[in-house]
C-alpha cells in the first residue's frame, strides 16, 4: 500500500489537469490550430509571490518563455505576477497545476505576513502542519518562512529546507508520566542544553497553577506555554495576566509567555502587549488559497482579451519607497523599478528563487510597511 499522493511525473506529463483542458487539446490540435500567445496569471487579491521555483521545474524543456515577479514580492490587484509566452498548446494543459503551485504557497506566505505584522516586535511560530496533508509539510514551512514567521515546528524542515525546527512539548509527554512535574523535569534532564525550556501549563490545573508549579519545581524554566483552545478559554487576557503576575511577585520576569490554540489575527491584537510569542496553526497552515487566474492577453501579436481583463502583456514598475505600482505595457516605460523578469527562455530557466533571499525581501518589504504606518491595510485587509 502506497499513500494516495500523485507522482511527480504524473504532475509533469499533465496527467493532474482539469478535464477540459484534456478535451481543449483535442480540439485545437484536429482543427490545427495553435496560436502564439501570452498568458497572464493575476488575482483581485493582494499578497505574497511565492512558487514560481515549482513553475519553472514543471515547465522546464518546454519551448515557453517564462517571466515573474521575485519570489517573496508584494503584489497587489490586477497585476501579472506571471506570465507565460509561446503557443499555447505548449503549455495549455499545465494551468491547474501552475496555479496550484503558487495559489496555495502564495497564501501561507500572505497569512504569515500578515500576522508578523500583527505581532508587532513579538514573535510569531507555524504550528499548523498537522492541520494540512503531510505531503505538504515542507511546502507550508517555506511559504510561511518566507512570509515571516520567526520558527517553524515541523521536523521535515530541516531535511528538506535545511532550516532548523523548534517546538515545545505536547500534552501527551505529561499524561504519560501522570504528573507535570516529573514531565517538565524529564524535559529539562532529556532535551539538548540549546532548546528552550518551554513548559505547557494547562494540561489538568488552570494556568497560573501550573505555572507556579513550574517555576518552583524546575531548575530551568525560560518560558510557559498556554494551549487552551478557544472552546474553554474563558477570558485569555484575564488568565494571561494572572499568569504575569505569579511570575513578577516572585521575580520571574525573565520567563516568556507563549500562546496557542486556534490563534487568529484579532487574538494577536488584542494579546500581544502581554504575550511573548504566539505559536499560530491552522491560520496559516489553513489558509484560503489566493484566486489566482490565468488568461490570454495576445494572440498572434493582437491585444485580445476577455471580458473583465486588460489586453497586452504588462510591466509592473514600484516606487519601493513608497509601495506603489504602476501598471503599463510590457515595453513601456514606467516610474520605479520594473519587477517582472525574464525566469525562463525556450524552456531553459534562466534564475530561481533562494528561500532566504525571498524571506529577506519579505522582511525588506514589512519594513516598510511600518515605516509608512500602513499596517492595517495588511493586516485587515
Amino acid at each position: 500500500m502506497r499513500f494516495l499522493i500523485v507522482d511527480e511525473k504524473d504532475i509533469r506529463d499533465g496527467i493532474t489537469t482539469d478535464k477540459y483542458f484534456i478535451w481543449t487539446e483535442k480540439i485545437l490540435k484536429e482543427k490545427g490550430v495553435n496560436p502564439n500567445v501570452v498568458a497572464e496569471v493575476t488575482t483581485s487579491d493582494w499578497g505574497i509571490f511565492v512558487g514560481i521555483n515549482d513553475v519553472l521545474k514543471l515547465m522546464e524543456g518546454k519551448p515557453v518563455d517564462i517571466y515573474s515577479m521575485p519570489e517573496g514580492c508584494l503584489f497587489f490587484p490586477n497585476e501579472p505576477v506571471l506570465t507565460i509566452v509561446g503557443r499555447y498548446l505548449d503549455f495549455a494543459r499545465f494551468e491547474t497545476a501552475i496555479l496550484g503551485f503558487i495559489c496555495y504557497p502564495s497564501a501561507i506566505a500572505t497569512q504569515a505576513f500578515r500576522f508578523k505584522l500583527a505581532s508587532g516586535d513579538k514573535k510569531v511560530f507555524s504550528f499548523g502542519t498537522r492541520r494540512m496533508h503531510p505531503a505538504l509539510s515542507a511546502l507550508i514551512e517555506r511559504s510561511a518562512y518566507i512570509g515571516g514567521v520567526d520558527g517553524v515546528s515541523n521536523f521535515s524542515a530541516e531535511k528538506y529546507l535545511g532550516i532548523k525546527s523548534m517546538g515545545t512539548m505536547p500534552h501527551a509527554l505529561i499524561i504519560c508520566f501522570e504528573d507535570q512535574v516529573k514531565a517538565w523535569k524529564a524535559y529539562d534532564e532529556v532535551v539538548g542544553e540549546e532548546v528552550p525550556r518551554i513548559m505547557l501549563v494547562d494540561t489538568y490545573f488552570d494556568e497560573k497553577t501550573e505555572t507556579v508549579m513550574a517555576i518552583e519545581n524546575v531548575k530551568r524554566v525560560d518560558g510557559i506555554r498556554l494551549d487552551t483552545p478557544s472552546s474553554r478559554r474563558g477570558n485569555m487576557r484575564r488568565i494571561i495576566e494572572e499568569v504575569r503576575w505569579e511570575l513578577k511577585i516572585r521575580g520571574r520576569n525573565d520567563v516568556k509567555i507563549v500562546l496557542s490554540g486556534g490563534l487568529d489575527i484579532k487574538d494577536v491584537l488584542e494579546l500581544r502587549d502581554i504575550v511573548d510569542a504566539f505559536g499560530v496553526g491552522t491560520s496559516i497552515a489553513g489558509a484560503r488559497p489566493i484566486d489566482f487566474a490565468m488568461d490570454i492577453v495576445e494572440k498572434n501579436g493582437r491585444f485580445v482579451a476577455k471580458r473583465g481583463k486588460r489586453s497586452g502583456m504588462k510591466q509592473v514598475y514600484r516606487k519601493w519607497d513608497k509601495l506603489q505600482d504602476e501598471i503599463k505595457l510590457f515595453n513601456e516605460r514606467g516610474e520605479g523599478e520594473p519587477l517582472i523578469q525574464k525566469v525562463m527562455e525556450k524552456g531553459k530557466i534562466l534564475k530561481e528563487f533562494d528561500m532566504d533571499s525571498a524571506r529577506n525581501l519579505v522582511l525588506k518589504q514589512m519594513e516598510i510597511v511600518r515605516k509608512l504606518g500602513i499596517e492595517d491595510r495588511f493586516i485587515h485587509g
